[in-house]
């Protein structure tokens, strides 16, 4: 009877040391992780506007383009 409640002592007592582990380290590394993805979100929404920006200013010049080209054939410039 000894043994066996040396034992559970035992995995109570290594029970114990999971809980504060994962208290102390795993659950703030998680946390810190999570942080960094979402910095990481932002940072690719961030560039994703840019270059969406970048886009529409190419097909705005395309449609200037198109419209000077018009305007000069309508004069006989072109």
């Amino acid at each position: 009877m000894d043994r066996m409640e040396a034992k559970l002592n035992q995995v109570e007592s290594d029970v114990r040391d999971m809980k504060v582990t994962i208290e102390n380290e795993i659950r703030v590394n998680i946390q810190r992780v999570a942080e960094g993805h979402l910095d990481l979100s932002r940072n690719l929404h961030e560039a994703m506007k840019i270059e969406t920006e970048k886009e529409m200013l190419s097909i705005r010049v395309n449609v200037l383009e198109s419209e000077m080209r018009r305007v000069k054939e309508h004069l006989q410039i072109a």
